[in-house]
């Protein structure tokens, strides 16, 4: 499909791309891009690996990053400060 493309073609897309979007949005634009195709590709390697084998399936990044138990996060929201040594 993209294999006709040559290097003038490319140089369109570009430029227009940097008319309608500006160079200052550009690499924020690439960089989310970027996030979110090596995010998908980690949901797809996890999934992959828990249809696999089940017992051996990695937790995904958002189960890590959940608080331990709902009261933890009852307190925070309460304004209760975190204490250091967590």
């Amino acid at each position: 499909m993209f294999g006709n493309l040559g290097i003038p073609e490319l140089l369109v897309i570009m430029g227009l791309a940097l008319l309608i979007f500006g160079a200052k949005r550009l690499p924020e634009i690439g960089s989310s891009l970027g996030k979110g195709i090596r995010e998908f590709k980690s949901s797809i390697k996890d999934m992959k690996n828990s249809i696999e084998d089940p017992d051996q399936a990695v937790p995904s990044s958002r189960e890590i990053d959940a608080p331990a138990s709902m009261n933890e996060t009852a307190k925070r929201r309460e304004g209760e400060p975190k204490k250091l040594s967590e």
